[in-house]
């Protein structure tokens, strides 16, 4: 890693889409990084990252399992900093009925995003409660406000996720660290491909653009607000969904998010 006076951020999921929107935010502030994927994509990632002028640091992991978690954590605590920014972003969707998924799949939604996590905001936070400073950015997503018929395992994630990043917040309130949650709507990444949504209304919708959508939580973050929905759209439909009755919104996700609604 570089010299140590620059500044260290650690960003997850980070090898496309928001995660590596994220990351050249980072970078373009000034930190050094340690970036995160479950796939060799994170190594081009890190050299279109290095070009930005600072340190980065590679982690090929994957953060469903206690080893990888473990394996990243080894690599933030290399050189001896402990990170100013974390940005929780590594996260994976499913998409069919729940009876119909592979049980195996649907536990490793469970457990890269929330038990994943948990796992390294546990690590990183402490580092950054002793050094008595830090920010930390989850990223949610608006799914956590509707029960998700047809992804019902990963919005009951995003739904964890949306209110341990509140919790969390609030007790460490007064200890130098924020606690950001960024929530976004569709955004146009690998998402819908790798959780087999491709054929959903879902899919087909407009989408946000990942590195607007990164751009407005790290923002966030450096203001060190405690939420931001990403687009007046999304601000509008969690609004809505906070008035509407939770089986109205199960019935009307099955219409955008069943399979073979979008043919």
């Amino acid at each position: 890693m570089a010299q140590a006076f620059r500044p260290l951020a650690v960003v997850t999921g980070a090898s496309s889409g928001i995660g590596l929107g994220l990351a050249r935010c980072c970078a373009q502030a000034g930190h050094d990084l340690v970036i995160a994927a479950d796939n060799a994509e994170i190594e081009q990632a890190g050299l279109s990252l290095r070009a930005l002028g600072g340190a980065v640091e590679t982690v090929q992991a994957d953060l469903s399992t206690k080893d990888g978690v473990e394996l990243l954590c080894n690599a933030v605590s290399w050189g001896g900093r402990t990170p100013e920014i974390l940005c929780a972003n590594a996260g994976i969707g499913l998409g069919d009925g729940f009876l119909d998924q592979d049980i195996a799949r649907a536990l490793q939604v469970v457990d890269t995003n929330i038990a994943g996590t948990l796992r390294l905001v546990h690590r990183v936070g402490r580092d950054m409660r002793a050094a008595g400073a830090g920010r930390i950015l989850i990223v949610g997503s608006i799914a956590g406000f509707t029960p998700g018929a047809f992804q019902a395992v990963y919005n009951g994630t995003k739904a964890f996720l949306d209110s341990f990043s509140f919790a969390l917040r609030a007790e460490l309130e007064g200890s130098g660290i924020s606690v950001t949650c960024l929530m976004p709507g569709v955004t146009d990444t690998e998402f819908f491909e790798r959780a087999g949504l491709e054929d959903t209304k879902l899919a087909q919708a407009k989408k946000d653009d990942p590195d607007d959508v990164a751009r407005i939580g790290f923002d966030a973050m450096m203001r060190g607000e405690g939420d931001v929905v990403s687009g007046w759209s999304n601000k509008l439909k969690t609004a809505l969904s906070l008035l509407t009755p939770a089986e109205t919104l199960a019935r009307a996700h099955r219409r955008e998010a069943e399979p073979g609604s979008g043919r």
